[in-house]
């Protein structure tokens, strides 16, 4: 007999532990973010260069993220409401349960997705640590520097890998196919920010020739030898 906190069978206590690994993974980072942006102002000063097209304003402002977070708290809320059942009309973009996929081989991969999500939230932990007082939405602070070690020394953009990493890892946890269609938007999101977000550190004349060799160094921005 299954019995845990109130969950009576495998299937709640699975949408239990996604429901309290995805809650954590946002948790935590909205309050490391929130930790570190006055940090950030206090050591490095404002932002002195943004983007000025209207694109880039709509990138940087909380528009931006909304393909990120709107899945997974859409997910944590019915799903909570709901007994820890996924309701009918979620379950309709249920991933396939079939021979190669059947409930005990869908328990232990969506079990590992949680797991993995916690590594992942230790890797980006460590990439905001390195960022430090450099951390912004988009755009230069007025004491500029670059980070070149960690994860930054194998991609461009480290966070923005988690993020898209965290929605692969989100759809197997979920087993739907929900969280794809929103990291296609998240991804498309990206491919439209990095290149502005770069540019905007090229105008910078403090760090514009490092950042030159450092993209020849790191060609790859969220994947090595992809993207």
């Amino acid at each position: 007999m299954y019995y845990i906190a109130g969950l009576t069978s495998s299937t709640q206590i699975v949408e239990g532990l996604a429901v309290f690994t995805t809650f954590r993974y946002f948790q935590y980072l909205i309050s490391r973010m929130r930790a570190i942006a006055p940090v950030a102002y206090a050591e490095a000063g404002g932002i002195r260069i943004a983007p000025k097209s209207l694109i880039g304003k709509i990138i940087a402002s909380p528009i931006g993220g909304l393909s990120i977070f709107i899945p997974p708290v859409t997910y944590i809320l019915c799903v909570t409401f709901n007994r820890f059942v996924q309701p009918a009309w979620m379950q309709r973009m249920s991933l396939p349960t079939n021979t190669y996929f059947n409930h005990e081989i869908e328990v232990g991969l969506r079990v590992a997705a949680c797991a993995a999500t916690f590594v992942l939230l230790r890797v980006t932990a460590r990439a905001l640590t390195l960022l430090g007082n450099q951390w912004h939405a988009i755009g230069r602070r007025e004491k500029s520097r670059l980070v070149q070690t960690g994860a930054y020394a194998v991609v461009r953009h480290p966070g923005y890998a988690s993020v898209l990493i965290q929605g692969l890892l989100f759809a197997v946890m979920t087993w739907s196919y929900a969280p794809l269609v929103a990291l296609s938007f998240t991804a498309g999101m990206f491919a439209v920010k990095m290149p502005i977000e770069e540019d905007l550190i090229m105008q910078d004349a403090t760090v514009a020739e490092e950042y030159r060799a450092y993209m020849q160094r790191v060609p790859a921005r969220v994947i090595p030898y992809l993207w």
